[in-house]
């Protein structure tokens, strides 16, 4: 966000006095974890059954926020420097900011709102218009009460095009979504039961989806609703745009949706040689309608969204057009009886097709050799985990992450530590090979407050994903500033020279408390200001205010040494240089000490944030605590050929390698190229195989390794274990003469990872 709100501007929104001043308000916070410049922030208080933001005030005024707007009362004299705007619903509150703000902006606002499609139509549609136009569109599927609000803020000077999405599920709501986004141009993709129980009939439902429209110039509606008379309503027939849509490779529905985001898109001006380029490059929005290769020689559609009906009628239909010979298979999660009968009336239209409910069979039961399946479910089945589970791997090695046992690993590490002490997640060298994106995401879902990693191009590919939580980069050079600057993404500090490069890159381009992160030197002599830096740094930090800091952290250089007098050495130091800068500065910040092994062995210098990192898979040199923490990592592969060999044949590269006996040969699609080491190689390393210790014969391949199964029945296809439960992370790290660490990140990216999350 970049609102520029003034303090005279907010108190003549809500109609208050304000008794303090400061700079301007640039962001609105509805989660304390997600404060980025406290100074430049209001928060504001959601009441909750799970989570109450009145709880979090505390911890938000020690983020530097000031200014709060609440609904219940406060005991100000806790909070000397702050101002409490109290309303009777903070929604409303926000609603009418959010109003405020809109208000500012002239560009085209379009509003997008229907029973089903509308996060498909704005998805098309800014693809479509961001080469073009600077697009602020809704995250995700923001389209609530709540998510429009938040949408709406997002709106800069910068933004050409707005894309806003609007659901309702009462009567009554979408008027004050209209109030709100006031949109110039309206798209109503479609009618039909989504939420339509709580509406007296259809034509109800769409009288209340109308009243988004009451403004617009023009507003684009598809074929299939018939009930609009008005002039300024335009139907939309994807036949009008056959040449740019495909038709025989595309559903009716999915066809309807892009013919509306086509027809806006021709609208605000582009050209037709500009859609067909755009068109081709559009790429399926995840978990919607997603089509891919499974196993046994199926195809998967993980259109895993949700599960109304007009949605799922679009995936039948969508299935029906791809499949055409092939037999096709509904697998459907939900566990409600009411709606699987309404699911199989519906499929039943469509026969012949096989129809499975998740709750009643397995996947791992299903039929689906040479099959067209159709993975559906409501967001709590979680299909999304089949639909991946079935995937076809063009390579058969890959590497499972156990999502449930990173977040109990990371709960055990909490234990360590009072709880009011924030989490900060180490993701460096992609997540120590698990993949960054996918366990931020679910890190950012679970509660930590901060990221971690080594380098600005980690970081963005984060924030490409999706990812808005903080992110401290340990490893920035000067040529990445403005990279960081762009991502939001906040560096760490290690000497004078960088910083004031960074502050000149900040003036440059006029920002202001930037966050940034302070690395002390305390005993390890690598990076970071020593304690004759620190009167320097003191006055260059009181002396600009491009920056702020957000956290002062320093490295342990023995922390897996639970009886090191080195640990308390640092420690003292660390608490003493940091002292001076707490002493001298104006506002509060972070300090954190502790790695993994330093949580688990000197939990006493915790400070006021931990950082996890190798200790979450379930790795740590601390005994004690090593048999609570879980394994997370499972590295898995399957036999490709069985051979027959004779005592002395020559097995792989070298031609000095072989049996001394007459048996049988595996051959595993796995190698270095994988990041199974050529150390492993003539008996070093092994794998498991139905349970036994199969020795690796001769050489490892780039791309694969032969293994001793002579005792062994066994054919094509078989599991084979590199890492579980079995012969775990550590032992193939004794195997390969490194460490835990170094066998994780060097894992290949093409190993596909698979991950398991209840």
């Amino acid at each position: 966000m970049k609102l520029n709100l003034s303090y005279q501007e907010i108190a003549l929104v809500f109609e208050c006095e304000l008794s303090i001043s400061g700079e301007l308000i640039d962001h609105v916070v509805i989660d304390s974890r997600r404060i980025l410049s406290g100074t430049s922030t209001i928060f504001f208080a959601f009441p909750g059954s799970y989570r109450d933001g009145h709880e979090f005030i505390a911890d938000t005024y020690n983020s530097g926020v000031r200014l709060f707007v609440v609904s219940q009362r406060i005991n100000a004299s806790s909070f000397p420097e702050a101002q409490f705007i109290e309303v009777p619903s903070t929604l409303d509150a926000l609603q009418l900011l959010a109003a405020y703000h809109r208000a500012k902006f002239n560009c085209p606002v379009i509003g997008i709102t229907g029973s089903a499609g509308k996060t498909t139509v704005k998805e098309i549609l800014g693809h479509l218009l961001q080469e073009n136009f600077k697009v602020t569109r809704s995250p995700k599927s923001y389209n609530s009460q709540l998510g429009v609000a938040l949408s709406l803020l997002e709106i800069t000077t910068e933004t050409e095009v707005a894309l806003i999405e609007a659901g309702i599920s009462h009567p009554g709501e979408m008027e004050r979504l209209e109030k709100m986004i006031h949109p110039t141009i309206g798209i109503l993709t479609s009618i039909g039961s989504a939420h339509s129980e709580n509406f007296l009939n259809r034509t109800a439902l769409l009288e209340e989806k109308r009243k988004l429209f009451v403004n617009c110039s023009v507003v684009f509606y598809n074929s299939s609703v018939s009930e609009i008379p008005e002039p300024s309503y335009v139907v939309i027939d994807p036949k009008d745009y056959n040449s740019l849509l495909k038709p025989r490779e595309e559903s009716a529905i999915m066809s309807q949706n892009a013919a509306l985001a086509i027809a806006c898109a021709k609208h605000l001006g582009l050209s037709e040689k500009e859609l067909e380029t755009r068109l081709a490059e559009l790429r399926p929005i995840a978990m919607r309608l997603e089509t891919f290769e499974g196993i046994r020689n199926s195809l998967i559609i993980n259109d895993t969204y949700n599960l109304d009906e007009e949605g799922l009628r679009a995936a039948l239909d969508y299935q029906l057009v791809l499949s055409g010979n092939r037999k096709r298979l509904l697998y459907i999660g939900t566990s409600i009886a009411a709606r699987k009968e309404q699911i199989k009336a519906i499929a039943s239209e469509y026969q012949p097709i096989d129809v499975y409910f998740a709750d009643e069979i397995s996947s791992r039961n299903l039929e689906l050799e040479n099959k067209v399946v159709l993975i559906k479910g409501d967001r709590a089945s979680r299909m999304e985990r089949i639909a991946s589970s079935l995937r076809q791997q063009k390579h058969e090695t890959y590497l499972e992450i156990d999502l449930n046992a990173v977040r109990d690993n990371i709960g055990i590490l909490k234990q360590q530590v009072p709880t009011s002490v924030k989490v900060l997640a180490m993701v460096k060298a992609s997540s120590y090979g698990s993949g960054a994106e996918r366990l931020a995401d679910f890190l950012q879902r679970t509660g930590v407050a901060y990221l971690g990693v080594a380098y600005p191009d980690e970081g963005a590919e984060l924030r490409k994903a999706g990812i808005d939580l903080p992110i401290m980069v340990m490893n920035v050079d000067q040529g990445s500033f403005d990279f960081c600057i762009e991502h939001q993404l906040e560096p760490a500090m290690f000497n004078l020279d960088q910083l004031d490069a960074f502050i000149r890159e900040l003036i440059y381009q006029g920002k202001l408390n930037y966050p940034i992160h302070i690395k002390l030197e305390t005993g390890m002599n690598r990076l970071g200001f020593h304690e004759t830096d620190l009167e320097a740094l003191i006055e260059l930090l009181q002396a600009q205010p491009e920056v702020r800091i957000q956290s002062v952290y320093s490295h342990l250089a023995t922390a897996d040494d639970p009886n090191s007098d080195l640990v308390h050495q640092q420690a003292k130091r660390f608490e003493q240089m940091s002292q001076s800068l707490m002493k001298t500065l104006s506002y509060p910040f972070l300090r954190h000490l502790l790695n993994s092994e330093g949580i688990l062995n000197y939990s006493q210098y915790h400070f006021d944030m931990i950082r996890v990192g190798i200790a979450m898979y379930g790795i740590s040199t601390n005994a004690k605590l090593k048999k609570n923490l879980k394994p997370v990592v499972r590295w898995c592969s399957s036999i490709s050929q069985v051979k027959q060999v004779k005592a002395g044949e020559n097995i792989g590269y070298g031609g000095h390698a072989s049996l001394d006996h007459d048996g049988k040969i595996a051959v595993v699609p796995v190698g270095y190229a994988d990041g199974y080491r050529r150390i492993l190689g003539n008996g070093n390393g092994g794998v498991i195989i139905k349970g036994e210790f199969c020795k690796v014969i001769g050489n490892v391949c780039m791309d694969m390794i032969m293994v001793d199964v002579s005792t062994l029945q066994v054919k094509a296809g078989e599991r084979v274990e590199l890492i579980g439960e079995q012969q775990t992370l550590e032992q193939l790290a004794i195997s390969m003469e490194t460490i835990p660490y170094e066998v994780l990140t060097g894992i290949s990216k093409r190993v596909h990872r698979v991950y398991l999350e209840a």
